[in-house]
């Protein structure tokens, strides 16, 4: 019988996470190489589920508690073939299309600091990965001033000049 769940990711409010699929167990040790080339002193948590053999969360990171955060995502998910990265000081659009360049990549479902639900299908003990639900529905449509907002936000993150 297919069930279908909506796993809640804990993190604080400050945390990024990125969610995806790949292919091979090494994974881990290439994700790790390119986010620390990405950005000089990235604090991120990586974790890695295993499909087959032993089935282990592989993990890795530069902090051990986003590394905790991101077992502790990969755990509730338990899906074969994902991952979970954790970022504490960067956000996603520095390391989003080095990470999507790792050859064992196959698919980024998000990169959110919002609240997040991954949507897991269940069949058995097995599991898979369907969609998420990234943060909340749009409550209108953004008049001048709040695009005159946006766009001085953007300044002040150092995205628009």
């Amino acid at each position: 019988m297919l069930e279908f769940k909506a796993v809640t990711i804990d993190k604080p409010p400050e945390v990024n996470v990125i969610i995806g699929q790949s292919h091979f167990i090494k994974t881990v040790e290439d994700l790790h190489e390119v986010l620390v080339q990405a950005a000089s002193g990235i604090k991120f948590g990586l974790a890695f589920c295993e499909a087959s053999g032993p089935c282990l969360i592989r993990h890795s990171g530069t902090d051990p508690a986003l590394e905790q955060l991101a077992i502790d995502a990969a755990r509730s998910i338990g899906a074969g073939h994902m991952f979970v990265v954790m970022l504490g000081n960067v956000f996603p659009i520095s390391v989003l299309n080095q990470i999507k360049l790792v050859a064992e990549v196959c698919t980024v479902y998000c990169a959110s600091a919002n609240p997040l639900r991954v949507i897991v299908a269940c069949e058995g003990e097995n599991r898979g990965l369907m969609g998420v639900i990234d943060g909340s529905a749009p409550k209108g449509v953004e008049d001048d001033e709040q695009r005159r907002e946006r766009q001085a936000l953007l300044r002040r993150f150092g995205y628009k000049f």
